[in-house]
């Protein structure tokens, strides 16, 4: 504000240099009385600060230095050094102590004991229940033991002997024997899978038209027990395949060895009288047969 109160005297020396120049050009005429002073007007308010005038052309850049000189070449990397040992490690530290527990604090003091409640009233005696049933009757205790056997009395005399008496009637006479009925016996025999045949001279004609064969075996010796043919155990059979004049021909599904074979000849005169005698005769079980025709064992 005080450099723009020094600026306006300056402004208005100026204007008054210029009027006054321009009065020289013309006759002055006579000076006037000088006026009275006028009274001094009041101080107007300080004008605006007048905006920032633009700022003048940035002078020209002085020349710069010298030129720049070409940038040298960058050196090879030098080869990188060996790796330095690693050094030994440091010793493990040890663990702090613990520190010491803090001391429990002390126990308060027990509260006072409460006062005990009055006694309630007796209740009412509850009636009497009923009598309970009579228990069962206990068990019977063991018997004694048994007293000692008397002594045993003196034997009596023996009595007199009675009469002799009548003899007995004499028995009927036995049925006669079949003395057509031949029984052979062959021991130690083996006996294939292809099957073996065995002589018996007694097998005639006569015996392969009208009479009958039976074989049996045993493999515990001659006296039995003999089992008839066809004979199954086990799944091993073994079973007379034919008969012939002088041989019969036995096989088994498993070779056996040492088998006994008891071979009976029965002429058909003797199968009529077996029919008769001994109906319903079972051939298979050799004791029957052997009964029937009082074969020796």
């Amino acid at each position: 504000m005080r450099q723009i109160r020094h600026i306006l005297p300056l402004i208005l020396l100026a204007c008054l240099i210029s009027i006054n120049g321009c009065k020289k050009d013309k006759t002055p005429g006579p000076a006037g009385s000088t006026g009275a002073t006028g009274a001094t007007g009041t101080k107007g308010d300080t004008g605006a600060t007048g905006a920032t005038g633009a700022q003048g052309p940035q002078g020209a850049t002085g020349p710069a230095g010298g030129p720049v000189g070409p940038k040298g070449d960058t050196g090879a990397t030098g080869a990188t050094g060996p790796t330095g040992a690693t050094g030994a490690q440091g010793a493990t530290g040890s663990n702090g102590t613990n520190g010491t527990n803090g001391t429990n604090g002390a126990t308060g003091a027990t509260g006072a004991t409460g006062s005990a409640g009055s006694t309630g009233a007796t209740g009412a005696t509850g009636a009497q229940g009923a009598t309970g049933a009579t228990g069962a009757t206990g068990a019977t205790g063991a018997t004694g033991a048994q007293g000692a056997t008397g002594a045993t009395g003196t034997q009596g005399s023996t009595g007199a002997t009675g009469a002799t008496g009548a003899a007995g009637a004499t028995g009927a006479t036995g049925a006669a024997g079949n003395a057509d009925v031949q029984a052979y016996v062959k021991t130690g025999v083996t006996v294939p899978v292809t099957g073996t045949t065995i002589s018996v001279p007694a097998i005639n004609q006569n015996i392969v038209d009208q009479g009958l064969v039976l074989v049996y075996f045993s493999n515990t010796g001659t006296t039995g027990p003999w089992f008839a043919l066809p004979y199954n155990n086990a799944g091993t059979t073994i079973s007379l395949v034919s008969y012939g004049v002088g041989q019969v021909t036995v096989t088994a599904t498993t070779a056996q060895t040492n088998l006994n074979f008891k071979i009976v000849i029965i002429p058909g005169t003797s199968i009529n009288i077996l029919n008769v005698t001994n109906p319903g005769l079972n051939f298979k079980n050799y004791t029957q047969v052997a009964s029937a025709l009082h074969l020796r064992n």
